[in-house]
């Protein structure tokens, strides 16, 4: 059986425009993901709230996980705040298996996100979430929290979004996507 290790965001210092934080969002959408990896027989582990990102891959990588999966929303440069949309989603440039899962878990992504030619891969050496963690990982930016319009995406998708990312992780992972 595949398994997990799913790291939504500890930026609770992180605001959404309107309200709320990275943080709380990004749970809300690992929780909807977990019905749906326990109905496709993937098991998973989870980072706490309460940790530190250190602690996270820490325990990330005390594990043997075919995947290590970072879920977060994105905030544009201060000269650009509310102006960006889009989704992102961060490999390791020489992890060929990072950059596969990335691929796969962003084509789906692209059937629920409003403009599907403005989800991309990208590779990048700077992100911990993706540098220092020993299995092979993604960081997503599901959209971005400072835009109104993507921020209440977000808000008004986290089941939706849950379920895309939970199918994505199915299909990187060669195993059927079931629904609860």
């Amino acid at each position: 059986m595949p398994k997990i290790f799913l790291s939504p965001s500890l930026q609770e210092w992180n605001p959404y425009v309107d309200g709320g934080n990275e943080e709380y969002y990004m749970n809300l959408i690992a929780d909807a993901m977990e019905p749906y990896l326990r109905a496709s027989n993937i098991e998973f582990d989870r980072n706490s709230p309460e940790q530190t990102l250190t602690q996270a891959i820490e325990q990330s990588n005390k594990g043997n996980y075919d995947l290590h999966f970072a879920i977060h929303s994105n905030a544009a440069p201060e000269n650009l705040a509310g102006k960006l949309s889009g989704a992102d989603f961060y490999f390791y440039p020489t992890s060929s298996k990072g950059k596969e899962a990335a691929t796969v878990i962003s084509e789906n992504y692209k059937k629920i996100y409003p403009n599907p030619s403005n989800v991309e891969i990208i590779p990048t050496t700077t992100l911990a979430e993706v540098k220092r963690t020993k299995a092979p990982a993604v960081l997503a930016e599901v959209a971005y929290h400072d835009n109104p319009t993507q921020a209440q995406w977000i808000r008004d998708n986290i089941n939706e979004i849950g379920k895309n990312l939970a199918e994505g992780i199915a299909l990187y992972l060669g195993v059927p996507f079931v629904e609860p």
